[in-house]
């Protein structure tokens, strides 16, 4: 039996306790980064989804920007073509460039747009070539070389960074009450087009929209200590501390890097939340409890 049927209040003490949130919310620009376990999982999928439209229901503005890493390297995968990673990072040359536009501009773009769709939404998939929307350039990869003591660079193909984002289209389609889902996909002024990491373009988007919010989806709990538990309510000068005495490293180090670059031009606060939690958006916007890592900027 549900909680609900247990305890009749409770749902009107859930109400209760989101009121203030939804109050304080409305009307803000919430940017959040969605991929791990909750792209996959239709339990997931769907939670996610409703967490989204409800959002937008009670006056919030979500914006949207997805990875695919896995759906590029099991496309890849089935063409017979090799890939090649550098520090977590894929080598992308000509023809992998051509799969990966059409795997995250049309593939998982237009099925999380589809997702929201179905569940009560009106979003609409660009990718960062839509109207402008995000100037790349060429990511430059230095790779140490002990036995030379100097930096080899390392030629990523179209792996890239973002330059600058133009925020026409999508203050545009905020406006006329659409859910915008980004693909993390940019070109330079010569029109090449760049494949760039979904957390750094969700950090950069943040940014440039004033966003209240980022939240960042991930497969843990958030980000951990020494003894794995969950750090939250954490200052700038806090992170960067954990970040110089080794605490955060790998696969966390970008996501905390953006999360922090975020707050410290402006963005009100980041979050990193445990993905394989059902509804973990709403419960970290609406609750008390949260489900993650807070990062807070100053004016917080």
């Amino acid at each position: 039996m549900s909680e609900i049927h247990k305890n009749p209040t409770y749902i009107a003490e859930v109400l209760t306790e989101a009121l203030p949130y939804i109050k304080r919310f409305s009307g803000k620009t919430i940017v959040i980064k969605y991929g791990g376990n909750a792209m996959f999982n239709n339990q997931l999928k769907s939670s996610f989804a409703r967490d989204v439209v409800l959002m937008k229901l009670v006056g919030m503005n979500p914006v949207l920007v997805h990875g695919g890493g896995p759906q590029i390297g099991k496309l890849l995968e089935k063409l017979g073509k090799k890939t090649e990673f550098i520090d977590g990072m894929r080598v992308t040359d000509n023809e992998t460039m051509d799969i990966v536009e059409m795997v995250l501009g049309g593939l998982v773009n237009k099925e999380i747009v589809n997702l929201i769709n179905r569940h009560g939404g009106n979003a609409v998939g660009l990718s960062g070539k839509d109207g402008g929307l995000i100037r790349a350039k060429k990511m430059i990869f230095k790779q140490h070389n002990p036995k030379l003591e100097t930096s080899d660079i390392i030629d990523m193909g179209h792996v890239g960074e973002v330059d600058s984002i133009k925020t026409a289209v999508v203050d545009l389609l905020i406006k006329s009450d659409f859910i915008p889902v980004i693909a993390p996909i940019g070109v330079d002024e010569t029109g090449q087009s760049y494949n760039i990491n979904a957390d750094l373009v969700a950090g950069k988007m943040a940014e440039v929209l004033h966003a209240e919010k980022l939240i960042m989806l991930t497969n843990t709990s958030g980000l951990l200590d020494a003894e794995g538990n969950v750090l939250t309510g954490l200052s700038t000068e806090e992170v960067d501390s954990l970040i110089q005495k080794g605490v955060i490293n790998g696969g966390m180090l970008p996501k905390i890097r953006s999360a922090l670059n975020a707050v410290r031009e402006g963005v009100k606060s980041s979050h990193i939340i445990d993905g394989r939690v059902e509804h973990a958006v709403l419960l970290e916007i609406l609750t008390d409890v949260g489900v993650g890592t807070l990062l807070q900027g100053h004016n917080d």
